[in-house]
């Protein structure tokens, strides 16, 4: 098992290298040079939204015949150098402190400095049933993401640039994010400053890094959000332990990763904030995640109660859910079953991995922060986790 992991990595390390960390998204679409030249298109929200989905479900790659470039997306570098973080803390090897550098480097090059604080969005217009958000607008999901692997380089460079960054971050979701509030007094941060949606892992996320940053500089001013908006999106938890995506009559399923994304964060808010209360809510919905999620032969289910697609986002980031939950060990059977038969079956021999693989079709198009940027942040955590264990026994 450990050899097959290792392969899988190398593998995929050598081909987002050879790319440069730059590759398509499914949601890129509307880059495409032939859309954006038919006004009748590009000015319409159903037009726009068919594009896309067009783009995201089809098979066949239709990014190089209707103009579509590889590019940078902020959120991929910052779980690229998450991950990398990750490998140079356990191996101190050169060409790992490298890549933090650059990526590093890159991710504040690429941040959007016309909001309150240090923010990031995404390489291209996004149509939304709920929104629309132009080329670059900030949202929290990115901007976390981003934030958070900065004060991973930071712990290892301590270059004081970084945590100045992931602070200001902060200003962002405190100052520029829409909240919606309860009778308790309790909110959830909207998706973006340009939206007032209640999506629970976007909040979460906010939350999150709130509470990391308050690790670092003890504000109150961040932490006390940040434990109202952790009430909220618990106060949203169903009996059974479970969450739908979010509020709007649209968001109501329930699906295998952005439950995983939930649970992390309240972990990371418990740990960074000392902050207790909400045990119980995370034992129920981790009781929930590992029993609807995963068949006994490893295969990711997307939803709660159907397997199809299965979407390389869910195996990357079950194994991100278990290191933040302490759950590794104990679920680590489970672990490699899904480990490998995601390897067997989701990945190219050229390194990369596919996107989703349907009942009757498969997408192989190799996206880069959705596929090959998560793969590499949960490998490189599945590693770290399996070398600490074997060195428990030196």
């Amino acid at each position: 098992m450990p050899d097959l992991i290792t392969e899988s990595f190398i593998k995929l390390e050598n081909y987002c290298d050879l790319e440069g960390f730059k590759g398509w998204d499914p949601y890129d679409g509307l880059n495409s040079r032939l859309f954006q030249s038919i006004p009748v298109l590009k000015n319409k929200r159903l037009f726009r939204l068919m594009w896309i989905q067009v783009f995201k479900r089809s098979p066949v790659n239709l990014r190089n015949f209707t103009g579509v470039k590889k590019d940078y997306n902020p959120k991929a570098l910052g779980l690229f150098l998450s991950g990398y973080s990750i490998l140079y803390s356990q191996t101190r090897m050169k060409k790992y402190l490298e890549k933090i550098h650059f990526l590093s480097e890159k991710i504040l090059e690429l941040q959007n400095r016309n909001w309150s604080g240090a923010c990031w969005g995404y390489n291209f217009d996004w149509q939304a049933r709920a929104f629309f958000q132009p080329k670059h607008t900030p949202t929290v999901v990115a901007s976390v993401y981003v934030a958070s692997a900065l004060l991973d380089a930071f712990e290892i460079t301590r270059d004081e640039i970084l945590l100045k960054t992931a602070r200001s971050t902060c200003d962002f979701i405190l100052k520029d994010l829409n909240r919606t509030n309860d009778k308790h007094g309790n909110f959830a941060f909207s998706y973006s400053p340009l939206d007032s949606s209640v999506v629970y892992n976007a909040s979460l996320l906010g939350s999150r890094l709130l509470a990391r940053v308050y690790g670092f500089t003890h504000e109150a001013e961040l932490i006390v959000p940040a434990q109202k908006s952790i009430a909220y999106c618990i106060s949203q938890q169903k009996e059974d332990g479970s969450w739908s995506y979010g509020t709007l009559p649209f968001h109501q399923w329930i699906d295998n990763f952005h439950t995983g994304f939930n649970l992390e964060c309240i972990s990371d808010y418990m740990k960074y904030s000392q902050d207790y209360t909400c045990t119980d809510s995370l034992n129920k919905g981790f009781a929930y995640y590992i029993s609807h999620f995963f068949t006994p032969e490893g295969i990711s289910k997307y939803y709660n109660n159907a397997i199809y697609p299965v979407d390389i986002h869910a195996p990357a980031q079950f194994i991100i859910t278990l290191d933040k939950l302490n759950q590794l060990s104990n679920h680590k059977e489970l672990a490699e079953k899904v480990l490998t038969w995601t390897i067997e079956n989701m990945q190219s021999k050229t390194g990369y991995f596919y996107f989703q693989l349907k009942k009757h079709s498969v997408s192989k198009i190799p996206f880069m922060r959705w596929s090959q940027a998560w793969m590499f942040y949960a490998l490189a955590t599945y590693k770290k986790s399996n070398d600490s264990n074997q060195n428990k026994y030196l």
